[in-house]
C-alpha cells in the first residue's frame, strides 16, 4: 500500500475529514489540493513550476465547449418544469390508467421517464410529481412508503435517461462523445422503466389494497376529450424528445446545439401551454444559474486536487491497488460498483463523476473495458445516490413537500426496494454488456480472408494466388515462372 509514499493516501483521507466536517465540496477540494501541493514543494515530490500547470487546466475547463451544454439542458428543464407539462401529464394519464389497481403508480413512472427526457434534472421531476401525485394517492388507499418509493425513483429515472446532465459530465471525465454515451443509456433507461412497471404490476397482484384503482368519481369518464389531454401533453413533449435527441444521434448538432435547441423548443412548447412568461424565464435563469455555478466550481476544485493527486503519483497508487484485485475485470467491476455504492451514502453524483472517476478510468480502460459501457454502469449506480439513506437527496425533496402526516421513517424504509431494483439493473448491466452496447454504432466486420484482388492482365496461374514471379530463378526446383507481359502490345489470340 506504501509502495508510493504515504502521500496518495493521506490526500484521500483529508479529503473525506473536510466533506465530513461540513465544508463545500468544491473549498474542500481545492483546500486540499493546495495544501498538500504546497507539502509537495516542500517534500520535494515535484517542483514548483508543476503547480504552473493548474491555471491552465482551470482555464481549459472554463472554455470547454462540451460544459456549454449544461446550462443549456438545465434551462430547457427549468422552463418546462414550470410550463404546466407536467400537471397536464400526471392529471391525464393518472385517470387514463387509473382504473386498474396500481394505475396512479403507472402513471408516475410513464410521466417520471417522460419529463427525465425533458427536463434531465431529478429535483424537478421528483418535487413536481410529489406535489401532484403525493396527496391524490394517499386520499385514494395507497400504502405511503409505496408512493413515496414510487415517486422518488420515477424522478432518479432523470438521471439515466437521455439528455441526463450525468451522462455529459461522464462523457467529458472518460474524454468519450456525448451522442455515444447517450445512445448506450438506452438499453438501461427501458430496462429500468420495465423493472419499474413490473414491480408494480407484481404488487398489484400480491398485495391489490397497497394499490387500489381509483373509484370511478376520480378518474371520470374515458372518452375522446381525455385522451386527446394526454395527447396534448404527450406529443408535443415526445416531439421535443426526437427533435434534441434525433439531431445529436443523428450527428447533425453538438451537444451543445442540441441544447440550444432544445431550448428554444421548450419555450415554444410553453408557449404553447400559454404559460410563457418574462417571471417563468427569470426563475429559469436563475434554476440555471445556480446549478452551473455548483457545477463549474466542484470542477475546478476536483481539478485542483486531482493535479497535486497525479504529482504525487496517486494515480499510479490507485492502479496498483485496483490492478492487484482477485478476478482481474470482473473483480475490478464487483469492487468499482461496491465502492462507488458506498461513497454515494457521502458524496453527490457530481462529486464522484469529478473526484473518483478521473483515477477509475485508465484502470479500466488498461483492463480492456470499454469506457462507454463503464460510464453508464457508473451512472446507474450513482443514481442510487438520491435514493438512499441518510443523505438521499429524493428523499430530502420528497420530505420537503409531503404532508405531516407522511412519517420521514416512511420515507426511508419506502425507498429502499426500489434502492434493490437500481440495483438489480447494475446487474443486468455486468452480465449482460449488450444492454448498453447494441445501441451504439458497430464498426464493420470485414474477413481477410475472403478478400481477393485480381489484376486484369494477370491470370490466377501463378500457383495459389500470390504475386506472380516474373522471370525469376525457380526456386526449390520449381519450373520457371514466365516472364512479364508486355502491356505495351495488344494481347494476341490463338
Amino acid at each position: 500500500m506504501f509502495a508510493f509514499g504515504i502521500m496518495p493516501p493521506a490526500m484521500f483521507l483529508g479529503m473525506i475529514i473536510f466533506m465530513l466536517y461540513g465544508f463545500p465540496v468544491a473549498f474542500s477540494l481545492s483546500a486540499v489540493g493546495l495544501f498538500f501541493g504546497l507539502l509537495g514543494i516542500a517534500t520535494g515530490h515535484f517542483e514548483f513550476a508543476f503547480m504552473q500547470a493548474l491555471p491552465l487546466r482551470i482555464f481549459g475547463i472554463v472554455s470547454n465547449d462540451l460544459l456549454l451544454a449544461i446550462p443549456f439542458f438545465t434551462f430547457m428543464g427549468a422552463i418546462l418544469e414550470r410550463c404546466g407539462l407536467a400537471e397536464d401529464l400526471l392529471e391525464g394519464t393518472g385517470k387514463l390508467f387509473g382504473s386498474i389497481p396500481g394505475g396512479l403508480a403507472y402513471a408516475v413512472i410513464i410521466v417520471g421517464a417522460i419529463l427525465g427526457a425533458i427536463t434531465g434534472t431529478v429535483a424537478a421531476s421528483v418535487i413536481t410529481m410529489g406535489v401532484i401525485s403525493l396527496p391524490i394517492m394517499l386520499k385514494y388507499g395507497y400504502n405511503p412508503r409505496l408512493a413515496t418509493g414510487v415517486i422518488a425513483a420515477s424522478g432518479t429515472i432523470t438521471q439515466v435517461i437521455p439528455p441526463s446532465l450525468v451522462l455529459i459530465v461522464l462523457a467529458d471525465q472518460l474524454g468519450r462523445s456525448v451522442g455515444d454515451m447517450y445512445l448506450g443509456a438506452i438499453g438501461p433507461s427501458i430496462l429500468q422503466v420495465l423493472i419499474f412497471l413490473g414491480f408494480i404490476f407484481i404488487l398489484s397482484i400480491v398485495r391489490p389494497k397497497d394499490v387500489p384503482p381509483l373509484p370511478p368519481e376520480a378518474r371520470g369518464e374515458l372518452n375522446t376529450a381525455l385522451v386527446l389531454r394526454v395527447l396534448w401533453g404527450m406529443v408535443p413533449s415526445i416531439v421535443l424528445i426526437f427533435l434534441v435527441l434525433g439531431t445529436l444521434f443523428l450527428g447533425l448538432a453538438t451537444p451543445t446545439e442540441a441544447g440550444a435547441l432544445g431550448v428554444v423548443g421548450a419555450m415554444v412548447l410553453a408557449a404553447l401551454h400559454r404559460r410563457l412568461t418574462w417571471d417563468l424565464i427569470r426563475q429559469a435563469m436563475h434554476s440555471t444559474m445556480t446549478i452551473t455555478s455548483m457545477v463549474v466550481f466542484i470542477l475546478v476544485g476536483a481539478t485542483c486536487f486531482s493535479l497535486v493527486f497525479q504529482g504525487m503519483d496517486g494515480g499510479l497508487w490507485i492502479e496498483h491497488l485496483l490492478s492487484h484485485i482477485p478476478g482481474g475485470a470482473t473483480g475490478f467491476l464487483i469492487f468499482v460498483n461496491i465502492f462507488v455504492f458506498f461513497l454515494a451514502f457521502f458524496l453527490d453524483f457530481f462529486e464522484i463523476a469529478f473526484i473518483v472517476l478521473p483515477l477509475l478510468a485508465p484502470v479500466a480502460q488498461s483492463l480492456g473495458i470499454d469506457l462507454i459501457w463503464f460510464g453508464v454502469l457508473l451512472c446507474v449506480n450513482m443514481q442510487t445516490s438520491f435514493m438512499h439513506p441518510p443523505f438521499g437527496f429524493a428523499l430530502f425533496y420528497l420530505r420537503s413537500i409531503a404532508p405531516k402526516t407522511v412519517k420521514t421513517r416512511d420515507i426511508y424504509l419506502g425507498a429502499i426496494p426500489w434502492l434493490g431494483m437500481q440495483l438489480i439493473l447494475v446487474g443486468i448491466i455486468i452480465f449482460w454488456p449488450e444492454s448498453v452496447t447494441y445501441w451504439l454504432d458497430k464498426p464493420p466486420e470485414v474477413d481477410l480472408n475472403t478478400i481477393k484482388i485480381e489484376v486484369p492482365g494477370f491470370g490466377s496461374g501463378n500457383g495459389g494466388g500470390g504475386m506472380p514471379n516474373f522471370g525469376l530463378p525457380p526456386m526449390d526446383g520449381a519450373p520457371a515462372q514466365p516472364a512479364a507481359p508486355n502491356l505495351s502490345e495488344p494481347p494476341k489470340f490463338n
